[in-house]
């Protein structure tokens, strides 16, 4: 045998094992596609089931962030990211929109405050100006976090309640409307002031006053493309589901308003309308 056989057989042998080399295996697939939604939180229970279906029918998904609206569009400013913003009053999309960070709104849903109590109402609760009472624990939404802080402004000076005295009476101040749901149900709170639909989950452990319609204020919950959306389009799936009847019935399951409440504003419109709706 000649010198270089070992050699070409060594060679041999290395050709061979490596057509015998196993196979890696069919190449991985492209990553799921991902939307981020900045979400009010007192949102969260609609939100999360229709998120959750909308991921399973495009193979999508939704990463939700839920917060204060005030929070999140703070957080929006901040990274330039995100596909789709939904707080818990229009005015932070509106907001948005004047910075240019909105591309379109779609109204979803209303938000109506109520005067959550404990149950059973031990300190006899009735109106707004029972809120100052001695000895009643209060809580409201920080007014630079949340939408719902922002809103009990509004209410207090529709009722002729004066910011300095809502101040000396307000024991905790939340970053979210559902931290106060949690603290009116555990007994921390005697009061709070939440969404309609906030209360509705809260209710096995409290229970609620209405606000006369004279001093309410309701909110418009709208949700907007933002214009950093790496996908418009999926996006805009996402609002059609979320308006859709099929995602209307989600909201009104959840104790959401879907149609717009009558307010002194609707009413005194409606009876200066001209006869037949004609101008």
């Amino acid at each position: 045998m000649s010198s270089n056989a070992p050699a070409t057989l060594v060679a041999g042998l290395v050709l061979l094992l490596a057509g015998c080399r196993p196979s890696e295996g069919p190449p991985e697939a492209p990553p799921q596609p991902a939307l981020m939604l900045y979400c009010g939180a007192g949102l969260r229970w609609p939100v999360a089931e229709l998120a959750e279906e909308f991921g399973r029918r495009h193979n999508v998904q939704i990463e939700c962030d839920y917060a204060g609206s005030e929070l999140l569009l703070s957080r929006i400013k901040l990274t330039g990211q995100g596909d789709l913003y939904m707080p818990g009053e229009v005015f932070y999309i509106e907001q948005a929109e004047a910075e240019g960070l909105v591309a379109e709104k779609s109204t979803v849903c209303y938000f109506v405050p109520v005067i959550l109590v404990q149950k059973g109402n031990p300190k006899g609760i009735r109106t707004l100006q029972d809120l100052l009472q001695t000895g009643v624990k209060v809580g409201l939404g920080d007014i630079q976090a949340c939408a719902i802080g922002r809103t009990c402004e509004q209410i207090f000076q529709r009722a002729g309640i004066s910011a300095k005295d809502v101040a000396d009476q307000v024991s905790f101040r939340a970053l979210t409307v559902n931290e106060l749901g949690m603290n009116v149900g555990v007994g921390a709170l005697d009061a709070a002031i939440v969404w309609d639909a906030v209360a509705a989950n809260f209710a096995d452990k409290t229970e609620t006053v209405a606000i006369p319609a004279g001093q309410n204020v309701v909110s418009t919950v709208a949700v907007g493309v933002l214009r950093s959306s790496r996908q418009p389009d999926l996006a805009r799936q996402f609002v059609a589901l979320l308006t859709s009847p099929e995602g209307q019935a989600v909201f009104a399951k959840h104790h959401y308003t879907t149609s717009p409440p009558e307010t002194p504003e609707s009413e005194s419109a409606a009876r200066d309308a001209p006869a037949g709706g004609k101008p």
